[in-house]
């Protein structure tokens, strides 16, 4: 990370994640990083945890600053947006990760040049998968900057705005959806008489190794489920109780109501 200033507006969970994962880098940045948030409690969280300066002023976060990330719920954006209003420059870069914004929503109330992020929720261990896109007035540099940024808390791609309805569908709600699978196996599980700490130790083992397995080999992850599946075994009847069930349609269901509901949540 270079030496831009970056200004948190908001100090929850993800913007902790980022600013965790930037110091975990082993560079010396907390003079680089200040985050604004009105309860005394983050703030002193955040100041003792991290060493990083807090405020309870957005403007003077923001008018420090180099790059502002906005992490605040989409709800509050506009009524924190127009109190900022003659803060923001055209030199700045802000990068909203509230979820449903348009980048054109944004560059509407500042100057600013403005890129847009969908994190998911492993981002608070560092495994996360982020989605970058750019505005109307964002650079190349700019993108490098932020893709660099939230490098800091898992992988990060770079996809069309107009597909950020898909992406939250499949990143950003996709966490839910593997928790509900855990959740059903541990049931499952329990059911047969498993004890229930062993069962969901289990199951959240056997999801996390399948996916690191998938993400090492880098093979189809059809192909890697064809290899488990032995002719009359047990791991093909299973799979096929679950189709019969219909569990593909049930996922694709899913996620087009996912999608469906980001883009209502758009307008």
């Amino acid at each position: 990370m270079r030496s831009e200033r970056i200004a948190f507006l908001g100090g929850g969970n993800m913007a902790e994640a980022i600013i965790g994962g930037l110091l975990a880098g082993g560079i010396s940045m907390e003079k680089h990083l200040v985050a604004a948030d009105p309860a005394a409690e983050r703030r002193a969280l955040l100041e003792g945890k991290y060493g990083i300066e807090t405020t309870a002023d957005n403007a003077a976060a923001v008018r420090a600053a180099d790059v502002v990330v906005l992490a605040i719920k989409p709800q509050q954006v506009a009524e924190a947006l127009a109190a900022l209003k003659g803060t923001f420059t055209g030199k700045q870069l802000l990068v909203s990760i509230c979820a449903g914004l348009p980048t054109s929503a944004l560059e509407a109330q500042v100057p600013a040049r403005v890129a847009r992020v969908m994190p998911n929720l492993p981002a608070l261990v560092r495994r996360g998968v982020s989605a970058v896109c750019g505005g109307a007035r964002s650079t190349a540099a700019d993108l490098d900057l932020v893709a660099e940024l939230f490098a800091a808390v898992g992988a990060v791609v770079r996809l069309p705005e107009k597909q950020m309805n898909e992406v939250t569908a499949l990143s950003g709600s996709g966490p839910g959806y593997v928790f509900a699978f855990i959740e059903a196996m541990e049931d499952a599980a329990v059911q047969m008489g498993i004890e229930p700490a062993t069962a969901r130790k289990m199951a959240i083992e056997t999801v996390r190794g399948a996916a690191e397995l998938a993400a090492q080999t880098n093979e189809d992850p059809a192909e890697l489920r064809r290899r488990v599946s032995s002719k009359g075994g047990t791991t093909l009847a299973g799979l096929a109780a679950m189709a019969a069930g219909g569990f593909s349609d049930s996922v694709a269901a899913g996620m087009k109501a996912a999608r469906d509901r980001a883009a209502e949540l758009a307008r």
